[in-house]
């Protein structure tokens, strides 16, 4: 089912709303294990390093308004992990099950891919995430590690759950030289 969001890269402009959508889940939930907000500078900085790199980093336009933001950054520094991103998706609290998590996961999914990223991974914030846990099953991530309370936030231990997808031909034939980053 589609959810008539238009995806499309974000701008400056954005990232008052993308703080505004963060912030809500840094202060009343595990998704994020930051324990307080970042201010809008600090999202423009986050956003500025990643089209830097040039991964991608989309907003869901609904209605006229933002209604939630996904993006891609490295796995990890170093070089070896060139191949493999981390995707992080956020939807409005007003916004959920209309199918916006989806179109935008499913968007980051096709530009990393294009891009040359041969791997996703998703680190989903407490093991009882089941919206985000199903989003990513439901685009062909699969359960492949939990990390047992490495995070405490809210007067508990909270666990990390590690998902993963291959993107295009994944690991069944070498990655071109010219899609290398780093």
């Amino acid at each position: 089912m589609g959810s008539g969001a238009l995806i499309r890269p974000a701008r400056a402009a954005d990232l008052a709303a993308a703080a505004d959508i963060y912030a809500f889940y840094v202060l009343n939930g595990l998704a994020s294990f930051e324990l307080e907000p970042p201010s809008v500078e600090e999202m423009a900085r986050r956003h500025a390093s990643i089209t830097a790199a040039t991964l991608p980093y989309l907003v869901a336009e609904l209605d006229g308004r933002v209604a939630g933001y996904a993006y891609a950054s490295a796995y990890r520094a170093r070089p070896a992990y060139r191949y493999t991103v981390e995707d992080s998706v956020y939807v409005h609290r007003d916004c959920g099950k209309r199918g916006v998590g989806g179109a935008l996961l499913r968007e980051l999914i096709a530009r990393c891919a294009a891009a040359g990223a041969r791997q996703m991974i998703a680190v989903i914030g407490d093991s009882a995430n089941h919206p985000s846990i199903r989003l990513h099953e439901k685009h062909g991530f699969a359960r492949v590690g939990l990390l047992p309370s490495v995070g405490y936030k809210f007067e508990r231990w909270v666990d990390s759950v590690l998902m993963q997808r291959a993107l295009g031909a994944g690991d069944t034939t070498a990655p071109a030289q010219s899609a290398a980053r780093g």
